[in-house]
């Protein structure tokens, strides 16, 4: 029995939800968010403001799309009304970000500023020099974005420099030891 596949899903009043054939469309005040639905065995039933997902077989692979879906569509109408937002952090000496028209320019330690390119969809938002706010209403597209920008420098374990996550804990490791 999927638990999650079989949760109602809520729409409120702002939102509007269009299912045709093998396409669920949700359009909101924040934008607007289309999945296409690869499974034939799923059903989708929407009665008022509920959307219920039934599925038509007890295979593996029904199974584990019933509960996808479910997830899919729910963060989909949780992202048009309200953004979903990654907050980064630069630590390190001289380590900074400048917004650059609508992507972003960083000096992060190299011989030159890595500058990264606005994606459709996508918000930047600075807070001082050395935090960066990602915003979008794809739920995925925003992690994505995030982990992009922080794999450009990923933080390292002896003095903790880098790109990280707000709420990323990095575990430092000891240096050499001097000679005795």
């Amino acid at each position: 029995m999927s638990k999650i596949g079989n949760r109602l899903i809520l729409v409120s009043d702002k939102v509007d939800v269009e299912i045709s054939e093998n396409v669920v469309t949700v359009k909101g005040p924040k934008g607007e968010l289309k999945v296409k639905i690869a499974s034939s065995k799923i059903v989708f039933e929407q009665q008022d403001k509920v959307i219920t997902l039934k599925r038509m077989s007890n295979d593996k692979e029904t199974k584990a799309m019933h509960g996808l879906y479910n997830a899919l569509i729910a963060n989909m109408i949780k992202g048009v009304t309200q953004h979903y937002e990654v907050k980064l952090s630069l630590v390190g000496v001289g380590y900074r970000v400048q917004k650059k028209g609508d992507g972003l320019s960083m000096t992060l330690g190299f011989s030159h500023p890595i500058e990264v390119k606005a994606v459709k969809g996508i918000t930047f938002m600075l807070e001082g020099d050395t935090n960066i706010v990602v915003q979008g209403a794809d739920k995925q597209l925003v992690g994505q974005v995030a982990a992009d920008i922080r794999s450009i420098r990923k933080p390292e374990p002896y003095k903790g420099k880098g790109v990280r996550l707000s709420t990323e804990k990095v575990r430092r490791k000891a240096g050499k030891s001097g000679k005795k």
